[in-house]
């Protein structure tokens, strides 16, 4: 999974991106301090994963991960190669979605690249500058589909028509996502790897007093809590300052310190939990002496092409999976006892996979 973290510059994109990833991308009180994209892996945090982990105390050890990639500052142009519009585009255009950091405290010692605090404004900017990259790519499509249909075909009279549809719908400053269509168009429009076609997490970010305060409490949230919901996307409540400091402290005292703030989870693992929801992903395991390991797939994935995750033979040669609920196992103490007990099943090729089921492929080529 890659999330693009995005915003207009001086928002706490950086920062927060460096909280989450301790990858040390350079903060800095002016616009394009990050003028190459940053990446930084993290694991996915996975407690079923310890268990596994202790039970078993296998040779190597496996998380889930998640790749953030730290994007340059958006100005008012980039769309038209503003600032650096085109670099911003170009590395967005890679991933699977957006996480926009949108700020929510006044502060006059950072400097606001519109002059004030304006949390919708500033959506408004990003937003209309991926539409207007967009409309662009979309016209070369348009022309590429009527130069194609000039014979009859229908086929392209089609798209043609869809398309010039979602233009439309795009003039009006609407994102690619909101537009109503059949699942058929749909899968047509997605074709053309859209900006904003990609699922939002707006992170709303917060001074350290606003946060401490409850973030129900700040106007600047609610007003992006709003318009998230608005238009069918997540957002997120985040303290960019917070998350630094919980970065930099090692795992005792961590817990110790989100406890003192009333909190039981980082904002990187929230973040990384509205990511799973907002992608419609869940993670199986696989477990023995060798390695335990997640692997991540899309729900409503059959066995399968949950197998084909670990090896492309596996999919091709499926016989069965062999499968027991964590919970089960957990509650068990051991596969033995969870065998003993009638707890693991065998399923077939329609079977379809849920979180945390613990697998043992049965494959032949």
């Amino acid at each position: 999974m890659k999330l693009g973290i995005v915003g207009l510059p001086n928002v706490g994109k950086s920062t927060l991106f460096n909280a989450i990833t301790n990858a040390g991308a350079e903060s800095a009180n002016y616009p394009f301090c990050t003028i190459d994209p940053n990446v930084g892996t993290v694991a996915v945090p996975d407690e079923r994963l310890d268990f596994l982990a202790e039970l078993y105390n296998p040779k190597k050890y496996t998380p889930a991960v998640v790749e953030f990639v730290d994007i340059a500052g958006l100005v008012k142009g980039a769309s038209k190669g503003e600032g650096l519009g085109n670099k911003f585009l170009s590395n967005i255009r890679a991933t699977d979605a957006i996480v926009h950091v949108v700020r929510c405290f006044d502060d006059d010692n950072v400097i606001h690249v519109e002059g004030g605090c304006d949390p919708l404004r500033d959506i408004d900017i990003i937003n209309l500058e991926l539409i207007m990259a967009d409309m662009e790519m979309l016209e070369r499509r348009i022309d590429r589909a009527k130069k194609a249909a000039k014979g009859g075909d229908k086929k392209f009279l089609h798209e043609a028509e869809v398309l010039e549809r979602l233009m439309a719908h795009l003039d009006s400053g609407k994102s690619a996502r909101s537009c109503p269509c059949s699942d058929e168009d749909r899968e047509l429009i997605a074709e053309s790897e859209l900006l904003t076609l990609k699922p939002v997490i707006y992170a709303a970010n917060m001074d350290e007093a606003g946060f401490a305060a409850g973030f129900e409490s700040s106007e600047y949230y609610r007003r992006v809590e709003k318009f998230a919901s608005d238009e069918g996307s997540l957002v997120l409540p985040i303290c960019a300052k917070v998350e630094q400091e919980i970065g930099e402290l090692d795992e005792e005292d961590r817990q110790m310190f989100l406890e003192e703030l009333g909190m039981t989870e980082s904002g990187l693992d929230r973040l990384i939990k509205c990511s799973y929801s907002l992608l419609g992903l869940i993670s199986f395991l696989t477990c023995g002496p060798d390695e335990v390991r997640a692997w991540t797939i899309r729900k409503g994935s059959r066995a399968p092409q949950a197998a084909g995750k670990i090896h492309t033979d596996f999919e091709r040669g499926f016989i069965r999976a062999e499968i027991v609920a964590f919970d089960d196992l957990k509650a068990c103490g051991s596969m033995n006892a969870a065998k003993e007990k009638g707890l693991v099943r065998s399923e077939g090729k329609e079977y379809i996979m849920r979180d945390g089921d613990v697998t043992l492929f049965r494959f032949n080529v």
